[in-house]
């Protein structure tokens, strides 16, 4: 009980210290993240250290991304609660379960199928909203439930988005790091077919895999 206590604690200051403190204001977003504890997303060995504004390992070569870069992904992307939001990299499953609190629907795809076991039997644990994983190329897509009205890519992409875009609404927004030059955080917005852009930050992530482990 008391290890609980310290997480609810921890939790608490990285709402405050990591995200409001650096221009993350959305309600709805900022609640999401004190509901959602993501230390049951790493392994135990590490879960004092769930709460640090740092990436994390979580096996298979990926990481849990640190809390500020989800943040500041999220509300880049605009999300509403009448959102169908297709999640390109379960990896935990924590920023999955983020993005169930804030949207309708969340469709996600990994490419490792132990990691997506892991996130599913871990999101089973905590209240969450409608969830629907599948074991795949998030290069690729989900066809069959597009449209989706926003898009985030949780791994640097080599090229331009092509698939994903066409799988947007008219109006609908994706999020992804391009790995470049210069590996940068990029903001697509489809507008009647036709694609604006615009850079936002320097980044780091691992790199997207094409294929299925």
């Amino acid at each position: 009980m008391e290890r609980e206590i310290d997480y609810t604690i921890a939790r608490r200051r990285m709402v405050r210290e990591q995200l409001y403190a650096r221009g993350i204001t959305g309600r709805r977003l900022l609640h999401a993240f004190l509901r959602v504890p993501r230390h049951v997303f790493v392994d135990a060995a590490i879960g004092a250290r769930a709460y640090e504004d740092c990436s994390l390992p979580i096996g298979y070569s990926q990481t849990i991304s640190q809390p500020y870069t989800i943040a500041f992904m999220l509300e880049s992307l605009d999300v509403h609660a009448q959102c169908r939001i297709l999640e390109v990299g379960t990896g935990s499953g924590f920023q999955t379960a983020i993005l169930s609190l804030v949207a309708r629907d969340v469709f996600s795809i990994e490419r490792v199928a132990q990691l997506s076991k892991k996130a599913e039997q871990t999101l089973t644990r905590i209240p969450t909203g409608r969830i629907r994983l599948k074991v795949g190329d998030g290069a690729l897509g989900w066809s069959y439930y597009a449209p989706f009205d926003r898009i985030i890519v949780s791994a640097a992409m080599p090229e331009w988005p092509s698939v994903l875009l066409e799988q947007l609404v008219d109006g609908g927004t994706l999020i992804a790091p391009m790995a470049k030059e210069i590996e940068c955080l990029m903001l697509f917005h489809k507008v009647a077919d036709r694609v604006q852009t615009r850079r936002l930050s320097r980044c780091a992530f691992v790199p997207l895999l094409k294929g299925v482990e």
